[in-house]
């Protein structure tokens, strides 16, 4: 400690290299003596045992949940209060362990009562989602509480939903959205009910038996299981991991891209249109997760025989770009011409405003991490497509939505590729049996559950693209796994702060953990159980046009009002990366 008193404007102002400087200012001289961290919390642990007036006086003492507010020393002496956070991160952890997972693996919400529970539909108990955020999502998370904390509690728990995922993948060595520990017999009777019965969910109304690359399940598994591996080079990973390495490069087409689902099937064609599983896919970045997954794999296992297809799907990207005046992407392609293609009944075969701008940023991104041009090429085109496609102030007001940004246009998300004319996607009927979607030209009145609409900002655009030229060659080659020639290390956190991690935030999440240990949030999503009923011929109700849900029949979720609370895997998730982030400050 320091040996004479230090004015609170005396600055440590550089510790690097074992180097220490400071300025003191006044005219008393000043000593002070450099001791680790580790030797700080040796001494304040003692401090603690042994000054009972002023750490173990029991007047001030506030308990609330895990934390054991101090107050006599640090509120009236140094006016704050000491806060004794014992073990938030992990009595939440293992509550999400212990009591909420199924041998390990997750769904997305659950009602405290374990009575129901949900995933992108409701779920069995038995069940386990791979979309985020479900199973790989969790295991992401407890590895980074692992490298925050070097509690090997998380590692092992990590461990165990690795463990879950190889468990459900697939023999092709890819997943499906979802397993089901009660065993095939079980999913089926899940997708014959409460599956098939989800209106706006079409894709899960046909069971498969295959794997998807839909809503990055596939892939959020795979770059777990590659951290697992590379985290202590256990061997134990190292099959599972290959056989998903082996599943990405099966099923990547000779041109270079990816379809929706693999092994490939082309047995449910719908309302008189192919099959589009099979098509070559960018939507919910199927391509992208791809490729990222195996540049990961070139990274950090140093894998040479994935390069060329690493860059047969980025080179692909050039040629998907649509030519002028609707120079922008298109959700799906047919594989034989690469032709923009159809999806689901509310996704037209189009050129998608939405896809083109998350493609702009991607080619940029492509750019950096191989200093070739041509990614850069169709930029220019591509935000003036966009820009070309802003509609009259006179759709914006029937819109009846704003965006914050000012510099924002509002732009139609589906575009004919062959006329330029906005697609707006409506629907009528009240469930899967009677109900239809249809496409005009009229922006209102459009379908609630998928925008038919989107805010785009071609300026903001204009100004990456001209920024990323200026990046000298140099610079690029030092965070390109491409341009090195030694491994580059997996980051250290996966899972991304959402808001803020502040003192106040993190005292409130320790508060707010109940004495069960778990954190309970407002259910934000519920939905109708499965009710069996006849066919009815078609509908022309419209009452649902603008609706999550259609009528008592319909297993879509749909938002919920009623302030009902549940587990929420996703906010246990925020919560946990809010804390982390707070301990790295």
């Amino acid at each position: 400690m320091p040996d004479a008193p230090v004015e609170d404007d005396a600055v440590v102002q550089n510790e690097e290299e074992g180097n220490v400087e400071g300025t003191a200012h006044g005219d008393a001289p000043k000593s002070f003596t450099v001791f680790s961290y580790l030797e700080f919390c040796l001494w304040n642990a003692v401090d603690d045992s042994t000054n009972f007036q002023r750490n173990f006086s029991t007047g001030e003492v506030e308990v609330e949940g895990s934390t054991i507010y101090h107050k006599t020393e640090y509120r009236e002496r140094r006016n704050h209060y000491a806060i004794y956070s014992v073990n938030t991160m992990k009595t939440a952890t293992q509550f999400m362990m212990d009591k909420v997972s199924y041998n390990g693996g997750f769904v997305w919400n659950y009602l405290p009562d374990m009575s129901r529970s949900w995933g992108e539909m409701e779920a069995k108990r038995t069940m386990v989602w791979i979309q985020p955020p479900g199973t790989p999502s969790v295991g992401h998370l407890l590895l980074d509480a692992y490298h925050a904390t070097g509690d090997e509690y998380y590692y092992e728990a990590a461990r165990k939903v690795a463990n879950t995922l190889i468990w459900g993948q697939l023999e092709c060595g890819g997943w499906n959205y979802v397993f089901d520990f009660a065993g095939e017999n079980s999913l089926k009777s899940w997708y014959d009910t409460v599956g098939k019965n989800g209106w706006r969910l079409e894709e899960f109304q046909h069971y498969y038996g295959n794997a998807t690359y839909d809503d990055a399940g596939t892939m959020e598994a795979a770059k777990f299981l590659l951290r697992m591996y590379v985290e202590k080079n256990d061997a134990a990973f190292r099959p599972a991991l290959e056989k998903t390495i082996d599943f990405v490069l099966k099923s990547q087409y000779p041109v270079g891209g990816w379809p929706q689902r693999y092994p490939l099937m082309h047995d449910h064609p719908f309302q008189g249109k192919k099959d589009y599983s099979s098509f070559i896919t960018l939507n919910d970045d199927v391509i992208p997760d791809a490729t990222e997954f195996l540049i990961q794999c070139y990274q950090a296992m140093g894998l040479q025989g994935v390069k060329e297809p690493i860059m047969r799907a980025m080179y692909l990207m050039i040629s998907l770009q649509q030519g002028e005046p609707y120079a922008g992407w298109a959700d799906q392609y047919t594989v034989d011409d690469l032709k923009p293609a159809h999806a689901r009944s509310y996704e037209p075969r189009s050129v998608n405003t939405g896809t083109t701008v998350r493609l702009i940023n991607l080619m940029m991104e492509y750019y950096k991490l191989t200093a070739d041009t041509r990614f850069l090429s169709g930029i220019p085109a591509a935000i003036h497509f966009l820009e070309s496609m802003k509609l009259p102030e006179s759709d914006v007001k029937k819109w009846k939505r704003q965006s914050n940004n000012p510099e924002a246009i509002l732009v139609p998300r589906f575009v004919d590729p062959d006329t330029g004319k906005p697609l707006y996607v409506h629907r009528k009927g009240s469930n899967v049996k009677n109900g239809t979607y249809y496409i005009d030209q009229n922006i209102e009145n459009t379908i609630g559950h998928y925008n038919s609409a989107t805010f785009v900002n071609p300026s903001e655009l204009r100004r990456r693209y001209e920024e990323v030229k200026k990046i000298p060659v140099s610079e690029l080659a030092k965070n390109s796994p491409f341009l090195q020639d030694q491994l580059v290390p997996l980051p250290k956190y996966y899972t991304r702060l959402r808001g803020k991690a502040t003192e106040e935030v993190a005292r409130g999440l320790v508060k707010s953990l109940t004495k069960d240990g778990c954190w309970l949030s407002p259910l934000k999503s519920t939905s109708n159980p499965y009710k069996p009923y006849t066919v009815s011929g078609p509908s022309e109700e419209t009452k649902y046009t603008t609706t999550f849900v259609g009528d008592e029949h319909d297993t879509s979720p749909y938002p919920c009002t009623t302030g009902e609370l549940c587990i929420s895997v996703g906010e246990y998730i925020d919560n946990m990366m809010k804390l982390i982030s707070y301990l790295e400050k």
